[in-house]
């Protein structure tokens, strides 16, 4: 290799931008306080990027960070999957090797997917689940990474030139700044601002980074003329002479490289350098070395970004002593420079290397490439391991030999498939879609199907010996599109290759494109995917066992289960998990069985329903099903809130979001939260039910799980009487879960707040047409659990406006239509026969024919329910049946008891609406909801009858702590901890643990110093 080597032309001294390096080193500080950081630094070619952050990264070492370089590598025109992030993390683990490896513990086989030699290397086939998620894991993983790194030390990970970033490394950046909320950590990114046309790929990218707020951009804009007299004066280690730097000012207009090869130019007497083609300018000094070192410079040109020497050496085929000179000349005359490592040779800058690139014959690019994958294939040490096969792909596509190209872009292909690299995947696959009619049959006929695509039967009985097709090919692609959010271009795929089939008579694999076609059309709301989803199905009917026949019946099943629930949906859940049993396909069995669980449950057999269900998750978590095992910490609590048993809900729902979140199953997760959200309302726990979701919105990777998540903030908005926010939320949940793909358990919730909102509104005409609406859809089996309160929000709605004029056209026959239809919602759990009770409670107060029996009975059925805010409203309701009545001193007194736990616990959970109502009844009837002072006792505990164990344990449950929780504190077992959080519900006279907590406040039994904090 080369030693000590002249430079010219860089100038010594760093001019100007003292005000964009200020921001920098703001940035630095502001990480050093534990903020992370997102900057861009933006600029043509040759304003001095990479100067300034190479001046950064020096300040801020001389700052104690460490500082991580990555930059994106081009390889003729195609970037390598995750390059400068691979670059980056290989330099925080030569820095911080201990550290990174704690970071990643556990993790390890995903990561290799960025850094291969952490960990053991991948079969062909790749590991772990592809899925639509597999790349948010990768991200999820990424971004942890490094925030735990950065947790105890200031990281700066600079990435360089963003627009030749692949489509992968595009996306890790974009989730990093959208989702960095820890860390000494500051992530900068470059990029050439004249290189973004309008349909360049960096340009969606931009413009989502510009609306984050967390994100700075720096535009760096050309050097003035006195900042060119200064860059000049470092270069010639000089004063110049004003009509040079007038001169050179004119001519490069600023652009600090332009500077610099004109002052170079002027000084050697290069006149010819001063022409009107940069392009010229930019090759004077090229074609002023020896021809050697031309012909090296142009080899290096398209060899990449970076060049290895023994690559070089190979490609060139010069004696070493005449390759060392050629280089030696290229180094002195500044237009190559050796790598930070020392082992290859990139241009000093890439305006440089184009130029030179496209001064290359169309002849002489191809036997160059020829040449680098000739070289590379007889010695595959030349290159890093983990660009051996992109590269290689690269230089045989390049040069023309369809022969070689095609089976190496397939193999590339599963490299990039492995590492989740999925945008990638689809391109080098489009590419041997390309290369396929013009490679010769022998070599066709060599192939193997290249990868596993789900359940695919590839073209053939036998794989391993059967050569693969066309049609293979467009399996292969259809994922990686789906997987890569390239749904436009899989659904063309899609449709090819339906096309080829037409004339194949291969039920199975046009079945399995159909399935393809179902999702994609649902994931681009396009429709809700059943048609494409029916059509499979007809195909596989009436022929043998299979995988594909096993996932198009599951399919169907899970579709029917969301959208037509009933007897066709459990027979084909049935169907599926018998399909699965007979081919051995575990996860769909898995999946299948999960679904049959949840129809068991909606068609009345909650036992043995739930118990499947808790089978399948069980088996899920043993047998590293973890996509299984994810639905399950959702459907398994969604179903047991929908008996009414949200407190064993919650505690299943908090077992799955680390158990998500380790998997980097995000949109699981999200649904994980949103689900929290509604048990944890049911619950009386208000504050919390909001902070999940909240983290719904915040995690989804979709936009399903963000609607649910903003439905839940709806919900709470109505409960605490804010209608705007519950409007703007409802609003919200719609956008998020469009109208394309319409099921029960999206439009009853949604039409039951805007029923809500309607009635707060006093808009009743409204509130009638969002009735007849959702009763005309009617209510499949399975949905008591949004259709009950929907009902519940009608009839209300229409008793609050019993006494308005508007009210009474029209009311007879809406009274009607909602009896009627409460007569069709089955009440098959003591939540939802409670729910029957309240409706018809509600009409007969609708018609002034409510008594105090009638709410007695409903408030009976809501007092062995944990539903403390259902229990406070009925409880409201009873006490104005009492005091409407003709009441005497024990109805007056069981009415102001009922008042004051209603009260209590509105006050606790902020619900306005039903606090101002009961306040004002009990202003009506007179009533104190509080004792008077001096009538109470100094211990209120003492006055309630609570022993000192029960004012113990009291306390630990209004700070919110289980049963387990507080044996734990107390050094008592759970079984008498049960039994003493049971007796002092008795002794309060509430029903559940919310209400107990409520009571304690509203009395001041505890500080909030002794509650301590919750868990």
């Amino acid at each position: 290799m080369l030693g000590l080597v002249e430079t010219k032309s860089v100038s010594p001294v760093f001019v100007g931008r003292s005000e964009e390096l200020a921001t920098l080193n703001e940035a630095l500080a502001r990480a050093a306080a534990g903020e992370p950081q997102a900057l861009l630094i933006g600029g043509e070619a040759g304003v001095g990027k990479t100067r300034l952050v190479e001046e950064f990264a020096t300040a801020a070492c001389r700052e104690g960070a460490v500082v991580a370089l990555g930059g994106c590598v081009e390889i003729g025109a195609d970037g390598l999957p995750f390059a400068p992030f691979s670059t980056a993390l290989r330099a925080l683990r030569r820095e911080l090797p201990d550290e990174l490896a704690a970071a990643a513990a556990g993790q390890e086989e995903e990561l290799t997917r960025l850094l291969p030699e952490i960990g053991d290397t991948f079969t062909a086939q790749g590991a772990g689940r592809h899925d639509e998620e597999g790349m948010a894991r990768l991200f999820e993983l990424t971004a942890r990474v490094l925030e735990r790194v950065a947790a105890d030390r200031t990281v700066v990970v600079a990435l360089e030139d963003l627009h030749w970033a692949d489509a992968s490394t595009r996306h890790l950046l974009a989730y990093l700044f959208r989702t960095l909320r820890t860390g000494r950590l500051v992530v900068l990114a470059t990029y050439r601002a004249d290189d973004i046309h309008r349909r360049h790929p960096l340009r969606p990218l931009l413009a989502e980074l510009d609306r984050l707020r967390t994100v700075r951009r720096i535009e760096l804009a050309r050097f003035n003329r006195e900042e060119v007299g200064r860059q000049i004066a470092g270069i010639l280690a000089a004063e110049p002479d004003p009509g040079q730097v007038d001169d050179i000012f004119e001519r490069s207009d600023g652009n600090a490289f332009f500077v610099e090869e004109l002052a170079v130019c002027a000084t050697e007497g290069c006149r010819a350098g001063l022409t009107d083609s940069l392009r010229d300018l930019l090759l004077v000094r090229v074609e002023g070395m020896p021809e050697s070192a031309q012909r090296v410079a142009r080899i290096v040109a398209e060899g990449g970004s970076t060049v290895e020497y023994r690559l070089l050496a190979g490609v060139a085929r010069l004696a070493e002593d005449d390759l060392i000179e050629a280089l030696r000349a290229a180094v002195n005359a500044n237009i190559l420079l050796p790598t930070p490592a020392g082992d290859g040779y990139r241009f000093r800058h890439s305006l440089v290397r184009e130029a030179v690139g496209d001064d290359l014959l169309p002849g002489e690019r191809s036997r160059l490439n020829r040449r680098y994958a000739e070289a590379l294939e007889a010695d595959p040490t030349l290159v890093p391991a983990d660009e051996r096969v992109m590269r290689l792909a690269s230089y045989w596509y390049h040069a023309h030999d369809p022969a070689k190209a095609l089976p190496a872009v397939l193999d590339a292909s599963v490299e990039a498939r492995r590492r989740h690299a999925y945008s990638e995947q689809l391109r080098l696959l489009e590419r041997a879609m390309e290369l396929w009619d013009t490679a010769p049959e022998t070599v066709r006929d060599e192939l193997r199907p290249i990868d596993y695509t789900e359940v695919y039967p590839p073209c053939g009985c036998d794989p391993a010996t059967t050569p693969l097709r066309y049609l293979d090919l467009m399996a292969e692609a259809a994922v990686a599109g789906r997987l890569s959010g390239e749904r436009e271009r899989a659904l063309k795929i899609t449709k090819r290759a339906l096309h080829l089939l037409e004339d194949e008579g291969d039920p199975l694999r046009a079945a399995w494109f159909w399935v393809q076609r179902s999702r994609l059309v649902q994931a681009q709301a396009r429709g809700d995917g059943w048609k494409e989803l029916g059509t499979a199905q007809e195909l596989v009917r009436g022929l043998p066992p299979s995988e594909v026949h096993a996932e198009v019946l599951a399919n169907v099943a899970n579709w029917s289960m969301l959208h037509e629930p009933g007897p066709e949906a459990l027979s084909a859940a049935e169907r599926a998990v018998e399909y699965a049993r007979m081919v051995g396909a575990r996860e769909i069995e898995l999946n299948a069985r999960l679904t049959l669980g949840g129809l068991i449950v909606d068609a009345g057999d909650l036992d043995a329903g739930l118990a499947e269900m808790y089978e399948v998750k069980q088996r899920a978590l043993e047998e590293g099903v973890a996509y299984v095992a994810g639905r399950a910490y959702v459907n398994l609590p969604s179903e047991l809130e929908g008996v009414g048993r949200a407190a064993e809900a919650v505690t299943l729902l908090e077992e799955g979001i680390p158990f998500t979140r380790r998997f980097g199953l995000l949109d699981t997760e999200a649904w994980v939260w949103a689900n929290l959200s509604k048990s944890l309302y049911f619950l009386g726990r208000w504050d919390e039910s909001a902070d999940a979701a909240r983290n719904a919105l915040r995690v989804g990777h979709s936009a399903k799980p963000q609607g649910a998540g903003a439905l839940c903030l709806a919900h709470l908005a109505l409960g605490r009487g804010d209608l705007t926010e519950a409007a703007r939320q409802l609003t919200a949940a719609r956008d998020y879960l469009g109208t394309h793909d319409t099921m029960p358990q999206q439009s009853l919730p949604l039409a039951r707040i805007a029923i809500g909102v309607a009635a707060g509104e006093g808009r009743l005409v409204d509130v009638r047409t969002e009735v007849a609406g959702s009763l005309a859809a009617g209510f499949p089996p399975g949905t008591a659990r949004y259709g009950w309160p929907l009902l519940l929000a009608a009839a209300t709605a229409e008793a609050d406006a019993r006494a308005l004029p508007v009210a009474g056209p029209g009311r007879a026959e809406a009274l009607a239509r909602i009896l009627e239809a409460a007569k069709k919602v089955t009440t098959g759990a003591p939540v939802w026969l409670a729910h029957e009770r309240w409706v018809r409670a509600e009409l007969a107060r609708a018609e002034g024919q409510d008594t105090a029996d009638t709410w007695s009975d409903v408030v009976t059925a809501f007092e062995c329910l944990d539903r403390p805010y259902d229990l406070a409203r009925v409880r409201h309701r009873l006490a104005e049946a009492l005091l409407t009545a003709s009441a005497g001193d024990d109805e007056r007194d069981r009415a102001r008891e009922l008042l004051r736990l209603a009260h209590a616990v509105a006050e606790h959970l902020g619900a306005c609406p039903l606090a101002d109502s009961v306040a004002l009844l009990a202003q009506r009837a007179r009533l104190a909801l509080t004792r008077v002072p001096d009538q109470r006792p100094a211990d209120p505990a003492e006055a309630l009858g609570l022993t000192s164990r029960e004012r113990d344990v009291l306390r630990l449950v209004a700070a919110g702590r289980t049963n387990r929780q507080i044996a734990e504190e107390l050094f008592i077992s759970p079984k008498t901890a049960s039994v003493h959080v049971s007796n002092i519900l008795g002794k309060l006279g509430v029903s559940g643990r919310g209400e107990a907590a409520a009571v304690a406040h509203r009395l001041g039994l505890f500080t909030v110093d002794a509650l301590g904090p919750a868990r």
